[in-house]
Order: C-alpha cells, then sequence, then structure tokens
C-alpha cells in the first residue's frame, strides 16, 4: 500500500505505546489512588467536550478532508488552512451561547446522582477550545499524509500529561479545581505542538485566497451546502457513542460512569489498529471517490476492513480470554469486575467500529453524502431507545448491550447504503473466512472452559489463550486473510 502501509505501521505503533502509557494510567493509577467518582468526573467532562467539538467544528473536520483534493495546486493550498480555523471557532462560539443557556435544565438532570459535575460545568468550555483545534490540526496533517507526529500527540503526549495530572491529584499536590484545569492544560499543549508541527511541514497557509474563491463559486456552494448538512448530521452521530456515559451519569452517579469508563478501556483497544489505517486511507480514498475510480475505491475500502476485522478479532480473543486475569491483576478489581460482561459487549461493538468505520467516509466524500444524515439518526434513535429500556434494568451492562445493538443496526445501514449507491462490492472471501475463524476459536475456549477447568483461571489461562491463538494465527497465515501483511512479513522473512 505504499505510503498508505508506511504511515499506518508507524501509527500503529505510536497507538500502541499510547495504549500501554494509558494502561498503566489505567490499571496503575486510576484504579488504585482515585474513587469511581473521580474516575466517572474525569470521563464525563472528556465526553461532554467531546460532544462539544463534534458539533462546534460544523463538519469542518470531515470538509477538510473531502475539499481539500479540489483546492490543493501545487505547494499552495489557496487559504484552505485559513478556513479550517475560522469557520470552527464560529461552531465554538454558538455552540459555547446554546450550552451556557442549557446550564439550568443539566444541572437539574445531573444535580441529584452527579452534584460534582454540575460544579465543574463550565469547564468544557476551554477543555472543548482545545480539543477542538488539536483535532483540526491533527486532520489537516492528516491530508498532507503526515499522521505520525499528531498521532503522537494524541496518543502519546496527551495520556502523559493525563497521566501527570491524575499522580499530581492522587498525591494531593493538587486540588480537584487543580486536576480539572491540568486536564483542559494537556489538551491546550497538545494543540500548541499540533500547530506548531503544521507550519513546520509548510503548503499551508493562514491568507485567504479570496480570487481562488470568486473564481469557483461552484466549490463553495458545495462546501457551504456540505458543511451545513454535517452540522445537521454531527447533533445524531456525535450524540450517540456518549450517550451511554450522560444517562448513566444522570441516572445511576458518577461512580457507575467510573466503571463503565473502565470496560469502555479495555474495549477501546480493539479498535485501536483503525486509527491509524483509516485516518491515513481517508485521502486516498477521498481522491478515489473524487475520480469516480470505484475500482480503486473498493480495493481501499476491502483492504482496510479486512486488515482491521483480523487485528481487532485477535484483540478481543486476548481480552476475553484473559478476563479474570485483568480483573486480578487491577487494583480495587473487584469493585469493576461487575463490568465483565459489558467489556465483552463492548468489545464486540468496537470490532464492528474497527471493521466498518471505513464506510463512513466512504459515504461521506461521495455526492450521496446526505444519506448518512438517515444513518445517523437511526443510530441515535436506536441508543436513546435502548439505552433508557436497558440501563434501569441492568446497569452497566445493559448500556454495554445497548451500544452493541446500536451499532449493528447502524453499521448494517451504512454499509448497505454505501455499497449501492457507490456501486461497490468490497467485501471478499477473506472477511468470511475471518469471521468463520474467530466464532471457532471462541467455540473452542468454550469447550475447554469445561473440559479443561483447571487452564481457566489466572495465570495458566494464559496459555489457553496462546494456544487457541497460534492455532488462529497459523490458520490465518496458512490462508493469507491478510494478504498486504502477509507480503510485507515475507519481504522480512518472519
Amino acid at each position: 500500500m505504499g505510503t498508505i502501509a508506511k504511515q499506518s505501521f508507524r501509527g500503529t505503533i505510536v497507538t500502541y505505546i499510547g495504549v500501554a502509557i494509558g494502561f498503566v494510567t489505567t490499571f496503575f493509577v486510576l484504579t488504585r489512588f482515585l474513587a469511581a467518582e473521580d474516575i466517572g468526573l474525569a470521563r464525563i467532562l472528556i465526553d461532554t467536550a467531546t460532544l462539544f467539538v463534534g458539533l462546534a467544528q460544523l463538519g469542518t473536520n470531515s470538509s477538510i478532508i473531502r475539499f481539500y483534493p479540489y483546492f490543493k495546486s501545487g505547494n499552495t493550498d489557496h487559504g484552505f488552512f485559513f478556513y479550517t480555523l475560522v469557520i470552527p471557532f464560529l461552531g465554538f462560539l454558538l455552540f459555547a451561547c446554546i450550552y451556557w443557556a442549557c446550564s439550568v435544565p443539566l444541572a437539574a438532570y445531573f444535580g441529584e446522582k452527579s452534584p460534582l459535575f454540575v460544579d465543574y460545568y463550565y469547564f468544557v468550555l476551554p477543555l472543548a477550545f482545545f480539543m477542538l483545534y488539536q483535532t483540526i490540526f491533527e486532520t489537516n496533517a492528516n491530508v498532507l499524509m503526515h499522521i505520525v507526529v499528531p498521532r503522537a500527540v494524541r496518543e502519546i503526549a496527551v495520556r502523559i500529561g493525563l497521566l501527570v495530572s491524575y499522580l499530581l491529584y492522587a498525591f494531593r499536590v493538587i486540588s480537584m479545581d487543580g486536576f480539572v484545569i491540568a486536564l483542559c492544560l494537556t489538551y491546550g499543549i497538545a494543540a500548541l505542538i499540533n500547530i506548531a508541527y503544521l507550519f513546520s511541514l509548510g503548503h499551508i497557509s493562514l491568507r485567504p485566497d479570496w480570487t481562488f474563491i470568486k473564481q469557483n463559486p461552484s466549490l463553495v456552494r458545495k462546501y457551504a451546502l456540505y458543511t451545513g448538512f454535517l452540522i445537521v448530521s454531527a447533533l445524531t452521530s456525535v450524540l450517540a457513542p456518549i450517550m451511554s456515559s450522560f444517562i448513566i451519569t444522570g441516572k445511576q452517579g458518577l461512580a457507575s460512569t467510573g466503571i463503565f469508563a473502565i470496560a469502555t478501556y479495555m474495549a477501546a483497544m480493539v479498535s485501536i489498529p483503525s486509527r491509524s489505517l483509516i485516518a491515513i486511507t481517508q485521502p486516498e480514498l477521498s481522491q478515489a471517490i473524487k475520480d469516480n475510480d470505484r475500482t480503486n475505491t473498493s480495493r481501499l475500502i476491502a483492504q482496510a476492513s479486512n486488515n482491521l476485522l483480523l487485528a481487532g478479532g485477535f484483540i478481543l480473543l486476548f481480552i476475553w480470554l484473559n478476563i479474570d486475569l485483568i480483573f486480578d491483576i487491577l487494583p480495587n478489581g473487584d469493585t469493576y469486575a461487575t463490568a465483565r460482561y459489558a467489556v465483552l459487549l463492548l468489545g464486540f461493538g468496537q470490532l464492528l467500529v474497527g471493521t466498518f468505520g471505513i464506510f463512513l467516509p466512504a459515504l461521506n466524500y461521495s455526492r450521496f453524502y446526505a444519506f448518512s444524515l438517515l444513518n445517523s439518526l437511526v443510530l441515535t434513535a436506536s441508543a436513546l431507545i435502548l439505552n433508557n429500556a436497558l440501563i434501569p434494568i441492568f446497569g452497566i451492562t445493559g448500556a454495554a448491550l445497548a451500544t452493541l445493538l446500536s451499532d449493528i443496526v447502524y453499521y448494517i445501514l451504512v454499509v448497505a447504503v454505501t455499497c449501492s449507491v457507490l456501486h461497490i462490492m468490497p467485501f471478499k472471501r477473506q472477511h468470511l473466512v475471518c469471521v468463520l475463524l474467530f466464532a471457532t476459536m471462541f467455540a473452542l475456549n468454550c469447550a475447554w472452559l469445561k473440559l479443561a477447568p483447571a487452564f481457566t483461571t489466572g495465570w495458566l489461562g494464559l496459555i489457553r489463550f496462546f494456544v487457541i491463538a497460534a492455532a488462529g494465527i497459523a490458520f490465518a497465515w496458512r490462508l493469507k486473510l491478510s494478504p498486504e501483511l502477509h507480503e510485507i512479513l515475507c519481504r522480512i522473512r518472519i
């Protein structure tokens, strides 16, 4: 895959370094030194800021990738970078006013079970501002085919900053107020690093090219229409993934939110490979769709989804086969072990996100992007209904089940619509074989639990994982389920 493979590989290495830092933070700092309520506060603040960012960016994050090929000409972007700064700033001002106006009803909703969140309600604004521009700068670097440094900032620098913040608070060097301020400053520093890196790359300008704009009125209309559509779409698509945290916080309190946050972190490892691969594939995918190159579009989607299914499946297998050991090692593991099945359900959801996430930009970069609004409405409606129905009955396990079921409905619709409107068929034999392979490995695990219970718990459980995983890897290698990875490993004689 050339540049895509190289950047994706490096980005994945950076991501897993970040995962290691996050692992230390989660398993040896958060659960040991912080109360579940403190973890819940940090989680709800970041989730609220994430929702704010999704709305305030006014679709700029997607517009950058979709329209950059139209503005790019040699070594100039015709002031494109300038527009990517101004539009989200206007969005931030708009939604900051709305956020302020909603303070009373939101305080009433969260006040009884989670009064601590109400105390720090307005700290979401600076946190969201820094997160917004960190994201915008990172996306600008993506279209220049440079994802490694921004990925390092997001996955390593931010995690180190958060780790330091947690430790300072845990050892009472700073108060709760200082802790929340430190969270904000972490993302502010990340944004500054990203913009400095962007300027070091060149090919960007803070001067708008009004002549280019006047000469391309149709392009401006398309940009405005696309951005306006994404504003409406963001209200639904951004809300659904973090709805569980809000409902848990409102109905069960920040302690339950903290436990759910730990389960979510464990499950998020399943989709980690997708972060780099999808990010670096998007610019080439956008160009292929612009050129109406169906062959290349199908190839890019097929390669990404197949490789992500294979990688994510093995990660989920590792987590579930060792879930008891993980909670045994985890400080205060008994508190968080109640989320055992939530981890499994969320893990399957993340496998869907990683495998089919590439279909979302494919649809958004096409002229049929309006269909994504329908998909997002279905996702939000199903998430809202299912979370409200299942959380009161099953608690955080119900939230995980609601997330999985809404993701299943959503991605079935996304894949069906994308394949229909783009007239592509990106699925290959390898996809089906991968599904059968993982179903077989999970079945073997169930059989092992019945026939050899002595090797089911504690460190002996690792033997079970390595035996089953080794058989699965050998099978995947034999059938070349990932032709790209097989070719790379053959070149270096692995």
